[in-house]
């Protein structure tokens, strides 16, 4: 009886979700994509995250405004960073306020991410123009 009820109960719920997803627009083969996939492997292959809430001061205290906040690079690797925050980001090579003009992202919306490639050895500070409590280095060797 019981494995009855839970058999019914996934059916239920795989049955619910189909229909919800099909209400907003999207067919099994989008869920399914290579598209869809490959969105998904570019949030878990980011390098450096930009947490939730680090829009707020206090991140620096515990130095979590980009997880990690220091990160070693071979020379010719690239660096991904995400926005996992609500908020508006970037990442601007420098000290706040006074950029150096080595690399800037931009604002990046929420989920949106930033590539760079580091071709020269170095340390390179960055910060987010948007929030200058943020701040953390790629160190490439």
């Amino acid at each position: 009886m019981i494995k009855k009820i839970i058999t019914i109960a996934i059916i239920l719920g795989i049955s619910i979700s189909i229909i919800g997803l099909s209400l907003f627009g999207y067919s099994s083969e989008e869920i399914n994509s290579e598209e869809t996939k490959t969105k998904v492997e570019e949030i878990v292959k980011a390098d450096v995250i930009i947490p939730i809430k680090v829009s707020r001061p206090g991140c620096d205290i515990e130095d979590i405004c980009y997880i990690p906040s220091n990160i070693i690079v071979e020379k010719g690797k690239s660096v991904t960073w995400i926005n996992e925050d609500s908020s508006f980001h970037s990442v601007t090579s420098g000290f706040y306020p006074e950029p150096s003009g080595l690399f800037d992202s931009g604002h990046l919306d929420p989920y949106q991410s930033y590539t760079l490639s580091f071709d020269e050895y170095g340390v390179y500070d960055y910060f987010c123009t948007l929030h200058p409590w943020m701040k953390a280095q790629v160190i490439v060797e």
